[in-house]
């Protein structure tokens, strides 16, 4: 026997404990989050936790042609900042809500979301904490976290670092998808507020900030901390979108503002033909979005694409029924704004020339 096999019989470490990997640490992990995960369980979820697939019912009721739509995306450097601050649920809630707000733009009602966490060395509390908060957030939006993995990788991720990726598949009936290509010049936009960065620009946001002290309350933030502004987690307008569906305003087109800001994410929903006007005085600049411009020495245009500037989600609808829309989007507890109209063109241009 050889010295080292020695140790580990001295020691009563398996091999695969050796490698890096702990079976027990995967399974206290699940043993943590198995509550909260049932709890977003409907009647349309059969069997528990555990099974080598989810299973949920395909009854979709009155829908006349029921069309699945289904997004995968991350959290990006996000992790990091979560790393950094000790704060892991808020990136749960920050996946689920991500993905909610992709298949929105299509009018798409969330069915169910699957995650996939992984880790160098798995830490169960830190798993726990991520999916806890994926589980709240489903709850709260009435999704089923269906399933999802959790992954220990040794010398693929740096210990102590992790990663973040949710999957969703949601519905919508045929005749009320959303593509936007009923959008006409002269329609009106409506904008949203964002929490934050969201889940997007925090690379560049790391640039400009990593030394600076995340703990002070700081003048130029109107007293905030830089570490609670960081990791505010990302907002869903899912209940926004059912209130002007309810209110019977035609929604024409949407727009979920996250990587490629203002200039890339609103022409992917526009026909041919027809562009937006953004009024960037329509709205004040949030102050982290402006120490983030300021100390990273970008230029107005970069920031714009890298950063959504404090605009979430975006709401076409005809002008005739702006005034409509905007009350009924107070009247569910939001902020919204004109923030443009459509016109005549192509892709976003800006009242103060921020692109060309």
């Amino acid at each position: 026997m050889t010295q080292g096999n020695t140790d580990a019989a001295q020691t009563g470490a398996s091999a695969y404990e050796r490698a890096g990997v702990s079976i027990d640490a995967g399974h206290r992990a699940v043993a943590l989050m198995k509550g909260a995960v049932a709890r977003t369980h409907t009647p349309a979820v059969l069997g528990g936790i555990g099974g080598f697939g989810g299973l949920f019912r395909a009854a979709f009721g009155q829908m006349a042609d029921p069309v699945l739509v289904a997004s995968t995306d991350g959290v990006g450097t996000k992790t990091k900042v979560a790393v950094r601050t000790g704060r892991y649920a808020g990136l749960g809630a920050d996946i689920v809500n991500h993905c909610v707000n992709d298949i929105l733009v299509q009018g798409a009602r969330p069915l169910f979301f699957l995650d996939y966490v992984a880790m160098g060395k798995l830490w169960p509390e830190r798993v726990a904490e991520v999916v806890t908060g994926a589980a709240r957030a489903c709850e709260a939006l009435g999704v089923a976290l269906l399933g999802g993995e959790t992954a220990e990788m040794p010398g693929v991720y740096v210990e102590g670092e992790l990663d973040i990726v949710g999957t969703i598949v949601g519905v919508v009936d045929h005749p009320e998808l959303i593509d936007g290509s009923c959008i006409q010049p002269g329609d009106s936009v409506i904008a949203l507020p964002s929490a934050g960065l969201h889940t997007n620009g925090y690379s560049l946001a790391r640039l400009a900030l990593d030394e600076l002290d995340w703990q002070e309350a700081r003048a130029d933030l109107g007293g905030e901390r830089l570490e609670d502004l960081l990791t505010v987690p990302h907002r869903a307008y899912l209940a926004a979108f059912e209130a002007l569906t309810a209110a019977d305003v035609d929604v024409r087109g949407m727009g979920h503002i996250t990587g490629g800001g203002l200039v890339d994410n609103p022409p992917r929903v526009f026909p041919e033909g027809v562009g937006m006007r953004v009024d960037t005085s329509s709205w004040t600049v949030p102050p982290l979005f402006e120490l983030i411009v300021r100390r990273a020495g970008v230029e107005r245009r970069e920031a714009f694409r890298a950063l959504n500037m404090g605009v979430g989600f975006l709401f076409i609808v005809p002008a005739a029924q702006r005034e409509e829309a905007l009350a009924a989007l107070r009247a569910a507890g939001e902020s919204p704004w004109v923030i443009g109209e459509m016109i005549a063109g192509s892709g976003v241009t800006f009242t103060d020339g921020v692109t060309p």
